[in-house]
């Protein structure tokens, strides 16, 4: 194999449907693990590599001051890269499995309280094209938990009006139904009539483009601001909306798993310790001392 790093990134690319900003984050950190070792990109350098010189590199971005979380991506993309060669026969062992990664915090999942919810969904009324094209963009959001990539991804193909249901194509290339309620569905018969058109990007921009990922993190940022929420509220901010007020409400965590498109029922598990009201009733109506006086 001449190229290690091409050829794995051309696996992520055909077999994983990787996207290219993930493809642009692998080989930037891969090529950095190689300068750091001293060699290029190419070679059959690799099989030098053992676990003490994964541990100095880990070091080395230690010192530097990046975070766990940023660290422990790295040694991630190293780990899927070594795999990789030792499918190959390139390596014969996976040597960034024998170390272990820093200690990562555990991060409060950042989410919107129903009433700030309501308040950011009905601050934009439909009017005319922008405001109408915005509401839906918020309504949508809350209502199906996308990621902001497949938001700005959808056509209005992937609709189905009757059904009110969405096409999503998700990370990997896996294809979901999402069904959206009454609200989101006023939202979407409001854009349509000012939109016109009845083919090609659900959301354009004034030149008749794609929305940009950015454009759509701008319009919450905005709408936010505008009605008065001092947090920061993003895309992923409501998408964890979407998912907590579902757990809340009783919804099974596996079926919110399908909802968001998750691979694995532990990301989705992420979501269970920011349900503190749930908790909370489920305590209290089940110990036999909770309401004791």
């Amino acid at each position: 194999m001449k190229d290690p790093l091409a050829a794995f990134l051309r696996h992520l690319s055909s077999e994983r449907a990787a996207s290219p900003h993930t493809l642009r984050s692998y080989r930037s950190d891969l090529l950095e693990f190689a300068q750091h070792a001293g060699r290029g990109d190419a070679g059959g350098w690799l099989r030098g590599v053992d676990a003490r010189a994964v541990r100095a590199y880990l070091a080395h971005l230690h010192g530097r001051g990046l975070d766990a979380v940023t660290i422990a991506r790295k040694l991630a993309a190293l780990r899927s890269w070594f795999r990789f060669l030792v499918r190959r026969g390139v390596l014969e062992r996976n040597v960034a499995r024998e170390v272990r990664g820093p200690r990562l915090p555990r991060k409060l999942v950042s989410f919107l309280p129903i009433d700030e919810a309501m308040v950011l969904m009905d601050a934009t009324p439909p009017g005319h094209p922008p405001r109408a094209r915005d509401s839906l963009v918020l309504e949508l959001l809350y209502a199906t938990g996308l990621r902001v990539s497949e938001l700005a991804g959808l056509d209005l193909d992937d609709l189905d009006c009757a059904e009110r249901t969405v096409r999503v194509l998700g990370k990997g290339g896996k294809e979901r139904i999402v069904p959206y309620g009454s609200r989101a569905a006023g939202a979407l018969d409001a854009h349509l009539a000012c939109r016109g058109a009845l083919r090609g990007p659900l959301f354009a921009n004034r030149r008749g483009g794609r929305l940009t990922v950015r454009s759509i993190h701008s319009i919450v940022r905005r709408s936010a601001a505008a009605c008065g929420i001092t947090r920061r509220v993003s895309p992923h901010t409501l998408r964890h909306t979407f998912a907590t007020h579902l757990l809340d409400a009783g919804a099974d965590l596996r079926m919110i798993q399908e909802l968001l498109g998750h691979s694995r029922l532990s990301t989705t598990q992420r979501y269970t310790h920011v349900s503190a009201d749930q908790l909370m009733r489920a305590y209290d109506s089940a110990h036999p001392r909770a309401r004791e006086k």
